[in-house]
């Protein structure tokens, strides 16, 4: 359904990825996320690590998910994700779902929304949304812009570059 080699056309849940974040303008950082597809089950393993500066001090943020592709058509998947979460003073979980297809050979789109809970005592729960778009400009090499959002928080801005395999 969905293979570990990527061409063009092809949606790779194989890839690793350099980025560079910003919150609302105010705190920027860089960082690494990937993801691994376990073969040809639809299912794969992702990760996210960010390192962010404010006023001089280092915010460490990662998170580790489990997700699954359902393959709609050639052209669109059916994502969902089940993710754990560290924001360096709290912690929590993530769970999303969302669609991941292609607009033409090079360029792919994501669009997922997300619910957080980001403490035991269920007192932080919020609903984002993501919105993201790739430009491949060769089988493994690709560009990658992203924005989460939810209208009353911070803006999280995502640019970064991509190793699909």
């Amino acid at each position: 359904m969905l293979p570990l080699s990527a061409n063009a056309a092809e949606r790779s849940y194989t890839y690793v990825e350099g980025t560079y974040n910003n919150i609302d303008s105010d705190v920027d950082g860089f960082g690494v996320r990937g993801s691994v597809e376990f073969a040809d089950s639809g299912f794969y393993a992702l990760g996210d690590y960010r390192n962010y500066s404010e006023r001089g001090a280092d915010i460490d943020t990662w998170e580790l998910a489990l997700g699954y592709a359902l393959g709609l058509s050639d052209n669109l998947d059916l994502i969902a994700e089940a993710a754990h979460t560290d924001y360096e003073v709290v912690d929590g979980y993530r769970l999303s779902t969302g669609l991941r297809g292609n607009f033409t050979e090079n360029f792919e789109y994501l669009g997922k929304v997300n619910y957080r809970n980001l403490d035991a005592a269920g007192d932080s729960d919020d609903f984002t949304y993501t919105a993201g778009l790739q430009y491949k400009f060769s089988p493994t090499w690709g560009v990658t812009g992203e924005v989460e959002f939810d209208g009353d928080s911070a803006e999280i801005y995502t640019v970064g570059l991509r190793a699909s395999f």
